[in-house]
């Protein structure tokens, strides 16, 4: 009996952890699925209004900002990363607050809203190793990381995905 209580409880628990949910249709006829807190499309910026923005912070600031963006990749392990596009060739990596959701990994190529706050970090040489990992790359592109790299960098507490 212990068992199944064990087992019912750990599903209960994983199930939680993803968070999500349907969202109406907005006034443009678009549905998105929730992930995280509940945040709505309505106010979000360009990818490219949030790259400007992006290139005046110093990696001390902070801002917090809802943009519409498209997904490049996902982290293959569990979801718990994204990058999106910010057009330019640049792109952000997008983590989620306090661990508290995952996004599908199938979700790149994906119309996204995120919400929360940007900022520019330094990512270490190992971190840049380990997110090539998560994202399948090969051996060999993982080994050519060599130098540490200044990033934008994106904590979200809520997305939508696009249906």
């Amino acid at each position: 009996m212990k068992k199944i209580i064990y087992a019912i409880a750990t599903i209960l628990l994983v199930a939680s952890c993803n968070k999500k949910e349907e969202v109406k249709p907005t006034e443009k006829g678009v549905s998105y699925v929730k992930f995280g807190d509940s945040i709505s499309a309505e106010g979000a910026i360009s990818k490219e209004d949030l790259l400007a923005k992006y290139t005046s912070l110093k990696p001390t600031d902070t801002i917090e900002v809802k943009v519409l963006s498209k997904v490049v990749d996902v982290c293959q392990k569990k979801g718990c990363w994204m990058n999106i596009d910010l057009g330019s060739g640049k792109s952000t990596i997008v983590h989620f607050k306090d661990y508290g959701f995952f996004v599908p990994k199938n979700a790149a190529e994906s119309e996204v809203i995120v919400h929360g706050k940007a900022f520019v970090e330094v990512t270490s040489i190992n971190d840049l190793k380990e997110y090539a990992k998560d994202a399948g790359k090969s051996k060999a592109a993982i080994d050519s990381i060599v130098v540490p790299e200044t990033n934008y960098s994106f904590m979200a507490d809520g997305v939508l995905i696009k249906k």
